[in-house]
């Protein structure tokens, strides 16, 4: 049998049903942004750290000139260090059939013995290692292959060391160590014209003249190691062997990309569910306190009739339970389905072999308890009024509002509005409280909504700034050693090249009391166009005469300001050790940079004027003729092509970001809706019996719809630009959070963002109002006026 109790909560889910499905929405879509994106946020933390596990990803790294194998057992013998690989990388030309650009490669040789190989190869099948009795036998990394639509069979040309060699695909690979593959100097992938290769140990020597020889290694430690020291001792083993610097695994670059990108998922998933259901508890408060006071004759006849305190107070609390468990259930559904697809989408991205997606009981029950948490906070508030309320006080009617004149009236203002137009306004006056919290609400909706807006107007901005002002070269070329100065006039007899602007750059370690980072100082010509630098304003920012200019966030990460000095330690060469001045910082939204004189950077290395590359403005008309001539070209390593970077940015973070946006985008409009609504609603369920007698009293359909719809217009108008403001302020909050070594949003707001988010709210208050105006139109008088006085 069904308790009263029952019976009358399942009345009152009837009778609320609208407005319960709104709030039971703005709970769905906090629960789903928090699952969606902690899960994803674990799942790809958990299938990265799965991935170097099983396929043994190395913990330092280091590049040198060249060194004998019989070195190999003296860095073995380093305290700490578990394992040592030695091997031969080198950068190369290639000719991929059907590509009318250049392509480059990092070809990689593979140890002898296959079985248990540090940074190992996950390989597709059909597929195979190369025959060590078959030089030209490579396997060639997947997105490279997807990219160029390589199957396995299939050949290409390619210089290696100024030789033309004929490569044939064995098989397609995937690698711990390139899971984010660039070329060097670039920030984002282009798999369609840079791809990883890996040959036998024997081809590779032979091919590089380094037989017994290697120029790279990789290293695992045993557990508990101080990396720092063992970074040390094989810098001091690698010194005259030309050294680059030992790094460890945080600051390899695919680690460290990955890594962050990964991260500002965790961050964005406190942000924004944290409103979500932050607002989910004000409806349900607002909700339950309406309710409670529109029933507090029915409160005081169950109290009357025996019914406890708690008995009273738990039927509310289970109104408010099963309004939050249905936004649970079809929150947790589309969290787990967005998740997954989330995490899909970054895993393919990133070129992961598997995908380990997970979303474990600690963070259901995580988000069950938050959202249950909130919603109690928004519910038990209003159910102690219920618990507390005498029942002879219950039963005598509510104590109307004192009268007394607005502040409309006092001025003499009132002939200026209709008798309706008085009626809202004395109505708000009388009720600050309730109307505050209306206008609240409303403006925390358009402060999502412009929020999603501003994210995406944020991406379009930064790929604007950097690839349209900052980088305005259409190629970036790297020669595979330093030539001199006057090679820039071969270049500009090339067919199709127009301009042409080169730099230096040089590894280096740079220093700032305890901080330091691991990059490369690029050395431009001072008059230099076509990589410009430029400050917050976007201003053209000259080059100094001497000292370094350095980005905003690297300046951040040594945590140093203009006029202070730093130390530059040099990772090849001579290995000097210096200090200059930092002379100003530059705001490029992309990567971390560092930038000097070009004849300044050659006079502190001592190397006289050479340069190691150059960026090129080209005529798109004979674009196939350069490219051709630059595929004979020995001395080139690697091509940069800026529409490329532009591509894969867009694809990798921009379409990411993008689908985020959306989602805050869809959530927010169904969070506008529901405060809007459950306003007007509430509103029309405590006023109807005055609406009722003002309809009786003579007032037309339309004025009674204008009393009530025009206060909740009013209301909305208001919460506008104040929820304009708390988006601004929510943006820059989510602006710091992608705050981070691959790229920075700028915070860009404009008329047309905040138009649209207007409308869009505007729009949202209409199609509410037509709602309760259907609802308005259906009231029944006698029914209405058919209570207790």
């Amino acid at each position: 049998m069904v308790a009263p109790l029952d019976r009358k909560l399942w009345r009152d889910l009837q009778a609320q049903w609208g407005q319960l499905l709104a709030i039971a929405l703005v709970v769905a879509c906090g629960i789903a942004c928090f699952v969606m994106m902690l899960s994803a946020y674990h799942s790809l933390v958990l299938t990265q750290m799965a991935y170097y596990e099983r396929y043994r990803f190395g913990e330092v790294f280091a590049e040198l000139k060249r060194a004998p194998q019989n070195l190999q057992s003296q860095i073995a013998a380093i305290n700490a260090v578990q394992e040592v690989q030695t091997r031969i990388v080198a950068d190369i030309t290639l000719n991929v059939p059907g590509l009318l650009e250049p392509a480059t490669a990092r070809l990689i040789s593979l140890p002898p013995k296959r079985e248990g190989m540090l940074n190992g190869l996950f390989l597709r099948s059909p597929g195979t290692f190369p025959d060590p009795q078959q030089p030209e036998e490579v396997l060639i990394s997947e997105a490279f292959a997807k990219a160029n639509q390589i199957q396995v069979g299939d050949r290409l040309g390619a210089i290696l060391n100024g030789r033309w060699q004929n490569l044939r695909v064995t098989g397609i690979a995937l690698s711990p160590e390139y899971i984010y593959a660039v070329s060097g100097g670039n920030i984002y992938p282009d798999d369609k014209r840079f791809g990883i290769l890996w040959a036998n140990e024997t081809a590779l020597s032979h091919a590089f003249g380094l037989d017994g020889a290697f120029n790279s290694v990789v290293l695992t430690l045993t557990p508990g190691a101080n990396e720092r020291a063992v970074i040390t001792q094989l810098d001091h083993l690698l010194e005259g062997y030309g050294g680059l610097g030992a790094y460890g695994r945080r600051d390899q670059f695919s680690h460290r990309i990955v890594s962050d990108e990964i991260q500002s998922l965790e961050v964005s998933a406190t942000i924004l569910p944290t409103i979500f259901l932050a607002i989910a508890a004000f409806l349900l408060h607002i909700l339950i306190s309406r309710l409670i006071a529109i029933q507090r004759g029915q409160i005081a006849v169950l109290k009357a009739f025996g019914y406890t305190n708690v008995q009273v107070g738990w039927h509310y609390l289970k109104f408010m339970l099963l309004v939050f468990s249905g936004g649970a259930v079809l929150g947790l559904s589309c969290g787990l389905w967005l998740g997954q697809g989330l995490t899909q989408l970054y895993a393919d991205f990133f070129h992961f072999p598997f995908l380990r997606y997970e979303a474990s009981a600690l963070l259901i029950i995580t988000a069950l308890l938050i959202s249950g948490g909130a919603a109690c906070i928004g519910g038990l508030m209003a159910v102690r009024e219920a618990i507390l309320l005498p029942p002879a006080e219950g039963m005598r009617p509510k104590q109307p509002v004192t009268f007394r004149a607005t502040i409309v009236e006092r001025l003499g203002l009132q002939r200026f509005f209709s008798p309706a137009g008085r009626i809202i306004l004395r109505n708000l006056e009388r009720r600050p409280l309730r109307a505050s919290l209306s206008i609240l609400g409303i403006a925390v909706a358009v402060a999502i909504l412009l929020t999603g807006f501003g994210l995406q107007g944020s991406m379009t901005a930064l790929m604007d700034i950097q690839f349209q002002i900052v980088q305005r070269e259409d190629m970036t070329l790297t020669f595979n050693q330093l030539l001199p100065y006057r090679s820039r006039y071969h270049l500009r007899h090339l067919p199709g090249i127009l301009k042409t602007e080169v730099f230096r750059s040089v590894p280096v370690r740079l220093r700032h009391g305890h901080y330091q980072y691991r990059l490369a100082i690029t050395g431009l010509e001072p008059q230099g166009e076509l990589r410009q630098l430029v400050n917050r304003q976007l201003q053209p920012v000259s080059l100094p005469p001497g000292g370094l200019v350095l980005g905003t966030k690297l300046g951040e990460i040594l945590h140093i300001q203009p006029g202070d000095r730093l130390g530059v330690e040099v990772l090849e060469g001579k290995r000097q050790q210096t200090q200059t001045w930092v002379m100003g910082l530059v705001d490029e939204p992309i990567g971390l940079s560092a930038y000097m004189n070009l004849a300044a950077l050659n006079q502190m290395l001592g190397e006289g004027q050479v340069i190691s590359g150059a960026y090129v403005l080209i005529d798109s008309h004979v674009k196939e003729q350069l490219y051709q001539a630059l595929k004979q070209l020995p001395a080139i390593e690697g091509i940069a092509f800026r529409e490329a970077l532009l591509e894969s940015f867009q694809a990798i973070s921009g379409e990411s970001l993008q689908i985020m946006t959306g989602i805050i985008v869809l959530f927010a409009c169904i969070i506008t809706f529901s405060v809007v609504y459950n306003s007007a609603r509430l509103a029309l369920s405590e006023r109807n019996h005055e609406l009722a007698t003002l309809r009786v009293m003579g007032f037309t359909q339309t004025e009674i719809a204008f009393i009530l719809l025009g206060e909740q217009t009013l209301l909305t108008f208001i919460a506008v630009p104040l929820g304009l403001g708390l988006g601004v302020l929510l943006l820059w909050l989510l602006v710091q959070a992608y705050n981070t070594e691959l790229y920075r949003l700028p915070l860009t707001l404009n008329s047309g963002i905040y138009g649209l988010t207007a409308l869009i709210v505007i729009v949202t208050s209409l199609i509410s109002n037509l709602l309760i105006y259907s609802q308005l139109q259906a009231l029944n008088l006698v029914t209405v006026l058919k209570i207790q006085e």
